[in-house]
């Protein structure tokens, strides 16, 4: 991967037009929260993005979106988008992460996007991934995905000063994730359960204080797998990740994206390198965002823009007076 990136230039275009791209992502899938309409929701997202995507001054090419192109009518992954007439670059990005949150209007749904220069990221096939995510403060390498968890609880409690009684993590609520479950819960750690919404999940991990989330373990979506380290990448923490490419097809379609080792296990660094820019927009509340709130005569939005050569992280909650161009 490049690393050779210029990142004022990157910071210089893009930090407040990402914001942008999800406020207006956001809005739109807000607008039908607590509908029972997933489909609607993320396609009205995906619409929204798309559309200030095609604003902004990049060259740029989804490398994580909304499925593969046969799948996805809309941000599919090797789409191009942007006026072209600015730097190349990669997105990864997620319309809306958590349409079943969104659906029930339930919290954490957020609209995500991350930008990085031109083959700083990931390309990957929409798949599953087995991650695990820790916060930032701890000695490097005390978590590895071939580590049994109570392991890696046993680890992190070392290394936070504390016993694993005194540990949560947070895994997705699925069959597939029952002997995990049971793993954690015979070590004494307590488990937050999660419909949905994994990259919130993992950014949990980067302030154990305010969320009670200590360590996100489990399976989810490689498209989300790869935002979270980009958000990662910009507040500090860990992550492995390694692609389940358990099916001859899977294999075949990740070599022609440049996937050579079927298990090799990824840091957060090779999922998303160099200068990283990152920007999520809430559409349900949850414990690090608020969600839309709409007036009578302007909507409210609540951003965060993240850069990781800097370590900045702006927080920006917008009054929009300007509502037709929400419509």
């Amino acid at each position: 991967m490049n690393t050779n990136s210029s990142p004022s230039v990157i910071d210089r275009m893009l930090s407040i037009e990402l914001a942008r791209v999800t406020e207006r992502a956001a809005v739109a899938a807000a607008h039908l929260r607590g509908h029972g309409e997933e489909d609607k929701a993320d396609q009205a997202a995906v619409d929204a993005m798309r559309s200030e995507l095609n604003k902004l001054p990049i060259d740029g090419r989804v490398v994580i979106g909304e499925g593969e192109r046969d799948e996805a009518p809309m941000l599919y992954i090797g789409e191009e988008v942007g006026t072209k007439k600015g730097m190349a670059v990669d997105i990864a990005l997620d319309p809306l992460e958590g349409t079943t949150i969104c659906a029930k209007n339930l919290p954490n749904a957020l609209a995500v996007i991350a930008v990085a220069e031109r083959g700083n990221m990931l390309y990957a096939p929409d798949v599953y991934m087995d991650k695990i995510a820790i916060g930032p403060g701890y000695p490097e390498g005390i978590i590895d995905l071939n580590l049994p968890a109570v392991e890696n609880l046993a680890n992190v409690a070392k290394e936070k000063g504390v016993k694993i009684s005194q540990l949560t993590a947070c895994i997705m609520d699925r069959p597939r994730h029952a002997r995990l479950i049971e793993e954690v819960r015979e070590a004494g750690a307590s488990i937050r359960l999660i419909g949905d919404g994994d990259v919130a999940g993992v950014i949990h991990t980067t302030d154990p204080d305010l969320t009670g989330i200590d360590i996100y373990i489990g399976i989810g979506g490689a498209p989300e797998g790869v935002l979270a380290a980009a958000a990662l990448r910009c507040t500090g923490g860990q992550m492995k990740g390694r692609l389940l490419l358990d099916t001859p097809d899977k294999v075949a379609r990740a070599r022609k994206m440049g996937v050579e080792d079927p298990n090799r296990i990824y840091d957060m660094t090779e999922m998303a390198s160099g200068d990283v820019l990152f920007a999520a927009t809430g559409v349900t509340d949850g414990n690090l965002l608020s969600g839309v709130k709409f007036g009578r005569n302007s909507l409210t939005t609540h951003t965060l823009v993240m850069r990781s050569s800097s370590g900045t992280i702006r927080e920006i909650k917008a009054i929009h007076h300007d509502m037709e161009k929400f419509a």
